[in-house]
């Protein structure tokens, strides 16, 4: 069984093909950051015509180097939310229109899930059940995983998400959007301890999340300091060590919680090196293990679509009549596989 998948819900057109026994056969991603830098985020409507002018010219790539014809594709997954709405229905409204022509199914997608199964992508996969770590520019969650559909959701934030301040900080810092990677990159450079930042909620029990009085701590930081680069790295390492210390204490919490020591890190985030490092720290220390998926699948991209909407058509779980998006959908209401 063979899978299109077309993830369009923010800022990349991400194209794939997904083989149930041949793996990934191809996939293209194209990033509309420059068009958005100007100004300093996403325009939604710029958003949305992008994914029209570059869809279908990605899907024809990726189908010359699948060496896949129409005949040979048995579902388009598409990204059916959460996202912002104007760019959904491009995705949702192709991948209806592909499937109706080629003679397939078509599969709305959870562009969590997505973020949540990639990866399964990769040689080496978790078991179930694990704790997930999904962290984005729109979203920070922490859900237990017992299986395909059958999610608990643990914890979130309550505000911005870790992506979304570490894009607004790098913002203060001088940093062009998206800063995230950006401002990971200046901290490398930063003087340990000259700065200290809260770590925001845990200080109480739970496991949601809160960053925009983190963002706002910073924020003031850099109103009372000087601007040379080397202060500048300074509060980018205190933002950054913020924010991955908070992400640690409250997996910590997590996987005790449920008794698990098998950990998913997945989002544009879960990109950051140190990030990554602590987590890998933690758990060897629990004596388990964190999965992530290749750095270039951790942002959005038509690969995880793919993925998961192969797993969807498998149980039939396929799109009827009409073309219908969730700019808002919680991950928990999807059903089992």
């Amino acid at each position: 069984m063979r899978v299109l998948g077309i993830e369009s819900s923010c800022d990349e057109t991400g194209i794939a093909i997904y083989d149930e026994t041949g793996g990934l056969l191809a996939h293209r991603i194209y990033s509309q950051v420059k068009l958005h830098a100007d100004y300093g985020g996403v325009v939604p409507e710029l958003a949305s015509r992008d994914h029209v002018r570059k869809a279908i010219p990605l899907i024809r790539e990726v189908m010359a180097e699948a060496s896949c014809s129409r005949n040979d594709i048995d579902g388009v997954a598409y990204t059916a939310g959460p996202g912002l709405i104007g760019a959904l229905l491009v995705g949702a409204t192709l991948g209806r229109s592909i499937a109706m022509a080629w003679g397939c199914a078509a599969v709305p997608v959870h562009h969590m899930e997505g973020h949540l199964l990639a990866p399964m992508l990769e040689e080496d996969i978790p078991d179930f059940p694990f704790v997930a770590l999904l962290v984005s520019g729109g979203h920070t969650m922490l859900v237990r995983v017992d299986g395909i559909g059958q999610y608990e959701l643990l914890g979130e934030s309550v505000d911005d998400a870790a992506g979304e301040a570490f894009d607004k900080t790098a913002k203060l810092l001088g940093l062009d959007y998206p800063g995230g990677a950006a401002l990971g990159r200046m901290a490398e450079n930063g003087t340990p301890g000259r700065f200290v930042l809260p770590r925001p909620m845990t200080s109480k029990p739970g496991l949601d999340f809160s960053f925009s009085g983190l963002k706002t701590h910073a924020a003031n930081t850099v109103r009372d300091n000087d601007n040379s680069e080397q202060t500048k790295a300074d509060i980018a390492y205190a933002f950054q060590d913020a924010v991955v210390d908070t992400l640690l204490i409250k997996c910590r919490r997590a996987l005790k919680q449920t008794g698990l020591n098998r950990l998913v890190i997945a989002g544009g985030v879960s990109a950051n090196t140190e990030l990554r490092r602590q987590l890998k720290v933690e758990l060897e220390k629990r004596q388990g293990r964190v999965y992530y998926p290749r750095p270039e699948l951790c942002t959005d991209n038509g690969a995880m679509i793919a993925y998961a909407g192969l797993q969807r058509l498998k149980a039939g779980q396929v799109a009827t009549e009409g073309v219908d998006v969730f700019p808002r959908w919680p991950l928990e209401s999807l059903p089992p596989v």
